[in-house]
């Protein structure tokens, strides 16, 4: 799983989600504004839900189904980044249980979009209505425990930002999507339908906004990837280095005369510098023995060590005269 972009699951859905709105409008409108079956008296602009109960009704579904379900992905996939380590991970049981109960709010709620997608509004309004509940109520309470998670991970991690950000984007949504959901159900009651469209289809972009913001949660992720790949290649050319090394290199270390015993030993068959000759030893870069330690006189005495030895007195002149 760690080879996924994960940051392109929730673009990709609010995409979709954003596409499904346009193509509905931009259709409505193109074909002369058309009142709907579905559509009360007096009513002039179309629920979504009306203009997804007729020819586009598959499309609906189908682009529906889709964006919940890659949403839902997300917070999966949040999960177990912060399981591996990718994403700050949590500290307190508590935590976990949010995130938990923030995903099983998700499906519910990505259940209620399917199936208010399927029961349409002009042949099964009540169930239409019941699953538009589930659908809004289902996301705001996900939300909810989004952002108790977040507010416990910000206050041990005090230095990542993008969890303060996150945290009130999604509080946002929270307390927007509450106020448009009670206006929303009070137009309706009082049957000032208009009013209760155009706030259904801004509650439709918020939350498309809402979902687009977990790219902001996966940052995080990106650049911790990027990161260990860095981490990664530079170690690999450090130990390709080392072992490209050609004979007489020290394997950790530069070699210098009077090292210790342990040092690594030399693949040119040279033991400490020296040789096993009588004239002295090498300079240890491969030279013969035609040069003994700078000296020209080949003649001058060494001891064992293949130091110079102290030349003898002249001898004394005979006295037999």
């Amino acid at each position: 799983m760690l080879g996924i972009s994960y940051w392109i699951v929730p673009i990709f859905s609010a995409v979709v989600w954003t596409a499904m709105l346009i193509t509905m409008l931009v259709y409505w409108a193109a074909t002369g504004r058309p009142h709907y079956v579905s559509m009360s008296e007096g009513q002039h602009i179309p629920y979504i839900s009306d203009i997804g109960a007729d020819v586009l009704k598959p499309m609906f579904i189908a682009m529906s189904a889709i964006t919940v379900v890659t949403f839902d992905l997300a917070f999966i996939f949040e999960r177990w980044l912060r399981h591996a380590g990718r994403l700050t991970p949590n500290t307190s049981v508590w935590q976990k249980v949010y995130s938990t109960l923030a995903t099983i709010a998700a499906v519910v709620g990505a259940a209620g979009l399917i199936l208010l997608s399927i029961f349409d509004a002009k042949r099964h309004n009540k169930l239409h209505n019941i699953f538009l509940g589930v659908f809004i109520l289902g996301y705001i309470v996900s939300a909810i425990f989004i952002c108790l998670e977040y507010q416990r991970l910000g206050i041990h991690y005090r230095q990542h930002s993008v969890l303060r950000i996150s945290f009130w984007i999604k509080l946002f949504f929270i307390i927007a999507e509450i106020f448009l959901a009670i206006a929303f159900g009070v137009t309706s009651k009082k049957h000032i339908y208009n009013v209760a469209a155009i706030l259904e289809w801004i509650v439709s972009f918020i939350f498309c906004f809402y979902v687009l913001s977990y790219f902001v949660d996966f940052l995080p992720a990106l650049r911790t990837k990027n990161h260990q790949s860095k981490q990664t290649e530079m170690q690999l050319l450090e130990e390709g280095g080392r072992t490209n090394m050609g004979d007489g290199a020290a394997e950790s270390q530069q070699y210098y005369r009077g090292n210790a015993a342990t040092a690594a030993p030399y693949a040119n068959g040279a033991t400490n510098g020296y040789t096993n000759g009588t004239n002295g030893y090498t300079n240890g870069n491969g030279y013969s023995n035609g040069h003994t330690n700078g000296y020209t006189n080949g003649n001058v005495s060494h001891n064992n060590n293949g130091y110079p030895m102290p030349a003898e007195p002249a001898p004394l002149a005979s006295r037999n005269f």
